[in-house]
This record gives structure tokens, sequence and C-alpha cells, in this order.
């Protein structure tokens, strides 16, 4: 059934689309206050325990530790690492165990570790902080859109995970501002540095919001959170889905495995994340921090305030991008729009040799890079709304192969030594990102044709 949202103009944005009947409208509203909220405040507080090494390291970690090297980027790479290898458990798990229970434990988890690391006393001990953290936070980026995808249509999708993504770029700015706060009022407070305070602070945030999850997370149609839904909610959701096209039912098995490696499509799309993964490593590795820290001109705490600034912007980008690929521009023509601001800023970063006022713009375009994402995983979501399983399956393989390959590339690119300037990182991730804009018009252009085939045939045959 073709939307009738399809023929608004532009400057029409309805939150629901018009064919939405009042009781679906009404579920709609349900699943967004408990959904998008909780989201937001989640991922918003992953940011913080994630960016926060790197507020911590200009904010006296390093000589604490007595960090002379690469130890930021060590460190970055054992986070990945666990990132990575924590996902894997959960190409199975995703249409087995209820999410309203998986997500709220993860959650737990990865605050307790997040804590741990302000009694640190060696590069051994915060790598094996850093590991565990990033282990427990693996799989809350594809469980979230996995659920988004249990509940919304493809053309959906996006602004919601629009407003769960600036939880990203929020907790970037938050972690800069608590460690500003937490090196000018709380360094030496009962003997501890204020960057450990900063890890206590982000600790009593986590943990509460972990626990709030499985109060409000409404889990997937086929495994429900009967706290918050009734069953009237479920048999609106499923049909308003199945009129959509979604199948809402089917756990993992080997053939799920069998037929995701013999998909081209699945394949483009996870080609298409390796390439926003490294498109956007940018915005990872502390190169605005460590230029502003190299200007020599700044105490911790105003680093710290400046280093807001560029994920503020980011909020803006985010919301932006989202919204426009929902109601205006598509998938490949949104994540077009965010890389080419982003390859703005890399081309002046790869330059360098440029006035300092140029500098300063180019770090500000960096959150330009990420404000896609919610983007490319609805892309995904709504392409495979066909299978559960084939969807869980491919969420999370996507976000766990692209991510593995960043867990190198910026040992190569982005060594601590080689900062401020990273002469061979910001024109690895330009080439990335430009593969990116290349490659998602060409699924856009095959994903079209066989719409068109699919449409063409249907009409043959009812004629």
């Amino acid at each position: 059934m073709a939307h009738a949202s399809k023929t608004r103009k532009w400057y029409q944005i309805h939150w629901v689309a018009d064919e939405d009947t009042p009781e679906e409208r009404k579920l709609i509203l349900k699943l967004d206050l408990l959904i998008v909220p909780y989201v937001f405040l989640a991922y918003w507080v992953k940011y913080i325990d994630q960016a926060n090494i790197n507020n911590a390291y200009v904010a006296g970690l390093k000589e604490d530790l007595g960090f002379h090297g690469n130890e930021l980027v060590r460190l970055q790479t054992m986070y990945i690492l666990g990132a990575v290898l924590g996902q894997l458990p959960f190409l199975y798990l995703f249409t087995r165990v209820p999410m309203f229970y998986l997500i709220p434990f993860l959650d737990v988890a990865w605050g307790l570790f997040t804590l741990l690391q302000y009694r640190v006393h060696s590069f051994a001990e915060l790598a094996a902080y850093r590991f565990l953290v990033g282990w427990f936070e693996a799989a809350f980026f594809p469980a979230i859109h996995f659920i988004f995808g249990s509940w919304y249509r493809g053309d959906e999708i996006a602004r919601r995970g629009g407003f769960f993504y600036v939880g990203l770029t929020l907790g970037t700015l938050t972690a800069a501002l608590i460690q500003s706060g937490a090196s000018s009022r709380l360094d030496g407070v009962n003997g501890l540095a204020g960057w450990r305070w900063m890890y206590i602070i982000c600790a009593v945030m986590t943990i509460p919001i972990g626990i709030l999850g499985t109060f409000v997370l409404p889990g997937t149609p086929d495994k429900p959170n009967k706290l918050v839904l009734k069953e009237h909610d479920l048999q609106v959701a499923k049909k308003r889905l199945e009129r959509a096209g979604h199948v809402l039912e089917g756990n993992v098995t080997l053939h799920t495995f069998v037929k995701i490696a013999k998909s081209p499509r699945v394949w483009a799309l996870l080609l298409l994340d390796i390439f926003f993964w490294n498109g956007s490593i940018n915005t990872s590795t502390g190169g605005y921090l460590l230029w502003l820290k190299s200007l020599k001109r700044y105490s911790a705490s105003r680093i710290n305030e400046l280093g807001a600034i560029s994920p503020a912007l980011g909020i803006f980008y985010t919301l932006a991008v989202c919204f426009a690929s929902d109601l205006i521009l598509g998938p490949a023509w949104a994540i077009t729009v965010s890389h080419t601001w982003n390859i703005i800023g890399l081309i002046i970063l790869t330059i360098w040799k440029v006035p300092e006022s140029a500098l300063w713009f180019a770090f500000m375009t960096t959150y330009s890079a990420v404000a896609m994402s919610s983007v490319l995983y609805g892309w995904i979501n709504s392409q495979l709304s066909y299978s559960p399983a084939e969807r869980s399956v491919a969420l999370v393989l996507a976000n766990t192969l692209a991510q593995s390959t960043t867990a190198w590339t910026p040992l190569l690119v982005f060594k601590t030594k080689e900062a401020p300037r990273f002469a061979k990182g910001y024109p690895f991730v330009l080439a990335n990102s430009i593969c990116l804009i290349i490659l998602a018009h060409i699924i856009s252009y095959v994903v079209k044709k066989r719409k068109n085939q699919t449409a063409s045939v249907a009409y043959d045959e009812s004629g």
C-alpha cells in the first residue's frame, strides 16, 4: 500500500503518517514515550562513559599514570576489542531473550566497570577495565535498533533513531563538562584527582538508568513487557506492522546464517557500515582535544569546556539529517548531506597548514560524520523487515565486523605520538567518507530498481 504521506510537500512535517488510524497513533505515542526517552538517556550515559577516557587523558590521567607514548590509542583499541567480541553472543540472543531484561543487565554491568576505573594505578589495569566496559556496552546500539525495527515501519525509524543518537553527541559534550567541573572543583577532594572523580560521577548516573530499563522498555512484539503493554496494544501493533509487510516472529537458526551469507544485499550494507565506521573515527580519536592541548594556552578545565562545542553542534547535525531522511531525502541523500559536511572539514584537516580559524571550523564539522548513523541502521532494519532472525543477525554482524576494523585502523593512522596533525589519519577518514557516499547511491539505485520490478510484476499479475 502506498503511503499517503509520500505526496505531502517537504514543509508539511507530520510525526505520524496520514494512513495511521487514531488507535494506531495512540499506540505510536505510547511506544515513543516508552522507548525514545529511555534509549536517549542510556545512550547519553554510554557515551559519557566511553568518551571520558579522552577527557581524563588531557585532565591529568596521562601524568598521574606516567603515560609517555601511544597508551591513549591502545586504550581506545582495548575498548573496541571488548565491544567487538562482546557482540558475538547476541547474534543468537536477540530473538531468544526478552530485551527488557537483556539491555538493563548490560547497562548495569558497564556502569560497575566504569566505576572501577576511578581506582586504576597502571596501564594494564585500566586496559582491562576499558575492555570490560566495551564488552558490556557492545550489544547496546544494535539492540536498540532491533527494538526500533520491531515496532516501527522503515519510514519511521530514522527520526526516532535521531533522538536516540543525540545521546552520543550529548554524552560526549557532557563528559567534557563533567571533567571540566571535576578538574576545577573536585581535584584533591578525599585524596582523589579530578579525573578519578569523573568515573565515580559517571557510574552513579549509569546504574540507576540501567535498572529503569526493566520497567519501561516494551521488549518486542513476540516477547513484550507486560508491565507497560496491554494485549490490545500488541494486537494493534501486530496488525499495523503486518500491513506494512513486517514479519514478527522467528528465531535465529543455522539456516539464518546461511541465508545471510548468500545475500548480496546484506554484504553491500555491511560494506557500507565499514565505510561509515572508518569514515567517522575522527569523532573518537581525541584529535580536537589533543589539538587544544597542543596550543598550550588553556587549562585542563578550559580544554574540556571548549571540547564540548563540537559534540554540541553534533546534536543539530543528527536531528537535521535523521528528520530529513524520513521526511524529505531518503537514506542515500541523507548520508550524502551528512558526509559532504564531514568531507569539507576533513579536507582542511588533511591540508593542516591553514589559518587557525580554519582548523577551528574543521573540528566543528566533526560530528556530522556520525549524524547519519540511525539512518544507516534504519535502512538495514527496513531492508530486512521480512525476517526478525535475519534482521537480528544482520544488525549485529554489520556492527561487529564494521567496528572490528576500527580496532586496528586507528593504531595505524591515529598514533598518539603523531597528534594533533594525524597526517595519515585524516586522509584515511576522508577516503572512507567518499566511498560511503558512492556506495550508498549504488545501493539506493539497486533497491529502487528491484522495487520497481516487483511492482511491475504485481501489476501484470493483477491485470
